[in-house]
């Protein structure tokens, strides 16, 4: 991490080299940003290098499209991406796919590229999989000229969460949402302390993966929300709360077996960075929720 102040002062070369990786392998957009200084702000850094992008002819555009990645492509199965590329590609789970997925992605990708002439680009940490299979579906109907906007345009969302993890100011960039719970035992009448719950993002055929465990504490919420500090990738998601074990805990008759044993919520995210919150109101027989914020 650099502070802002500190790219102000820094030698041209040296905020060259600090946010070397921000742009995939473009340091001219670096260098155009640099000529902005000094940044009132992050958001102001954001937007230097927005300008920069902007203001390449199309073939630097073209180019600067050109050198990302295909998603889980040969590059990626073969280690070969920036450190930057493989964090992002793996929070999709894109490392960890099944060899059918692979040759799925493999066949919209050799599709989009023969289409348009340059590698599908997404802000891969703001959707999970079956959202990213969705966008090929959407886009291959685009034409070229729209197609390249988008693609710019997903650049800047990169561009936007690589200088969030880079950079501290004192603003911050809205790149952020949030997906959190809260365990209310109605029949008692309090917080739910100590419900074990799990978080499955959920593909197309229903299978889940998971990508959080938590125990709500004394006020019946986790310690962290569930998600936080990154996007909420557009997707599915079931949230499991363990309710006959919380009951049983707390001495509660129950049926053998329980009524009501792990209760599984579905809801679907749309809002990348929106706040969500998914509360869990609950008796040994019954169950609610909504959507909060």
């Amino acid at each position: 991490m650099i502070d802002l102040a500190s790219l102000n002062a820094a030698t041209r070369a040296d905020l060259v080299a600090a946010l070397d990786g921000v742009v995939e392998h473009a340091p001219w957009v670096v260098e155009g940003a640099a000529a902005a200084r000094p940044f009132a702000s992050l958001a102001a850094l954001l937007a230097a290098f927005e300008r920069g992008i902007s203001a390449g002819d199309e073939a630097a555009r073209l180019a600067l499209v050109r050198a990302h990645p295909d998603l889980a492509g040969k590059a990626a199965r073969a280690g070969a991406l920036t450190a930057e590329s493989a964090a992002e590609q793996s929070s999709a789970g894109l490392d960890r796919l099944s060899e059918a997925d692979y040759a799925r992605f493999h066949q919209l990708n050799d599709a989009y590229k023969a289409r348009f002439g340059f590698p599908f680009l997404v802000c891969v940490r703001r959707h999970g999989r079956e959202s990213l299979l969705r966008q090929y579906d959407r886009r291959l109907r685009n034409d070229a000229a729209a197609e390249l906007r988008t693609a710019l345009g997903e650049i800047v969302r990169i561009v936007a969460l690589r200088l969030d993890q880079r950079v501290t100011a004192q603003d911050r960039l809205p790149v952020h949402g949030r997906l959190s719970s809260h365990v209310l035992d109605t029949q008692r009448g309090r917080p739910a302390a100590g419900v074990a719950i799990e978080l499955l993002e959920l593909d197309g055929d229903g299978a889940g993966r998971i990508v959080a465990r938590a125990v709500t504490n004394a006020d019946g919420r986790t310690d962290q929300p569930l998600i936080h500090g990154r996007p909420v990738p557009i997707a599915r998601y079931e949230m499991r709360f363990a309710v006959a074990a919380y009951f049983a805990a707390q001495g509660t008759p129950q049926a053998d077996p329980p009524f009501l044993d792990t209760v599984p919520l579905r809801f679907a995210v749309a809002e990348p960075e929106a706040n969500y919150h998914v509360p869990l109101l609950v008796t040994p027989w019954s169950y609610s929720t909504y959507r909060g914020s």
